[in-house]
């Protein structure tokens, strides 16, 4: 291939690469301050890109533009607290950014056709995929207090079932290797943002991490931070990930309610213990991380 030709692929590249890293901080501000107004002047600003060129490159990385973004999350977090939790329907308005119930609902009936309460009053209303419970399902859980863990992650899009987690993890690795740090814990931490019986396929977001035992300069699409401290309800489950979802609903359906727990406004994440390439998938180790109050 022509040198040129080459230059201009590098290129190309790391301009990409720039521009998700750029993403990604604006994604992660969105995520920390759900309940707060969310000004897209400031999202612009925390970006680096112009205003021009903001909502532009926002949306070609989102599939959307970004206030229908912000506006699905909400409405994503409220489903899951209405059917998870026993907050009021006034509490969870007010935890993710609504000023009165009322804006709540009408933004809950455009997307589901159907009110907050009566979604709670509901159960055989669905929005969400029909569950799978398996109560014969090896699974362990524990309720442990975590402390914040320094990651370095790539993020991934779509359907949590197709992604290339051992290439995001070889990068990772690459990564590691090429900026001569010390390297990271081997058993990988993936963070799931998204619940998939509520989120489009092609909306669902996925960190693939590594735990580090140092601060870390992020650099292109691999991106840097400290998963937060907090009380997580902890399963542990072996048997193959072709099953993962139907463990997620037993989970959900069985065990929460019975440890009697509050869920907090965090996504979950999964820690994998052994290699999936040298594993029988019957004896695959999976550790689940549910945030709890």
């Amino acid at each position: 291939m022509h040198r040129e030709t080459l230059r201009i692929m590098e290129h190309k590249k790391t301009t990409q690469e720039e521009y998700q890293k750029c993403v990604n901080n604006v994604i992660e501000y969105i995520n920390a301050h759900l309940g707060e107004e969310i000004d897209l002047k400031s999202l612009a600003k925390i970006s680096h890109f112009s205003p021009f060129y903001f909502h532009r490159i926002m949306k070609a990385f989102l599939g959307e533009p970004i206030g229908t973004f912000i506006v699905r999350t909400r409405t994503e977090m409220a489903a899951r607290l209405l059917r998870y939790s026993d907050l009021p329907v006034t509490e969870i308005a007010y935890r993710i950014g609504y000023s009165t119930p009322s804006s709540l609902s009408k933004v809950f009936k455009q997307f589901y056709g159907i009110s907050p309460l009566e979604y709670r009053n509901n159960k055989n209303f669905v929005i969400m995929r029909p569950a799978i419970i398996r109560p014969d399902l090896e699974i362990s859980h524990e309720i442990k207090d975590i402390p914040s863990r320094k990651v370095i992650y790539i993020r991934l899009s779509g359907d949590y079932k197709e992604n290339d987690y051992v290439g995001a993890w070889l990068r990772l690795t690459r990564f590691v290797i090429d900026q001569q740090l010390p390297m990271g814990a081997c058993e990988p931490i993936c963070v799931y943002h998204d619940n998939p019986k509520v989120t489009p396929t092609d909306k669902l977001r996925t960190d693939v991490c590594m735990e580090m035992p140092c601060p870390v300069t992020p650099k292109g699409d691999i991106g840097y931070r400290e998963l937060p401290k907090g009380r997580y309800a902890i399963f542990l489950y072996k048997g193959s990930y072709e099953y993962l979802e139907a463990v997620y609903d037993t989970i959900y359906a069985k065990h929460l309610p019975e440890m009697e727990c509050t869920l907090r406004d965090e996504p979950n994440a999964e820690r994998y213990l052994n290699d999936p390439a040298a594993t029988k998938p019957e004896d695959l180790l999976t550790e689940i991380y549910i945030p709890v109050e």
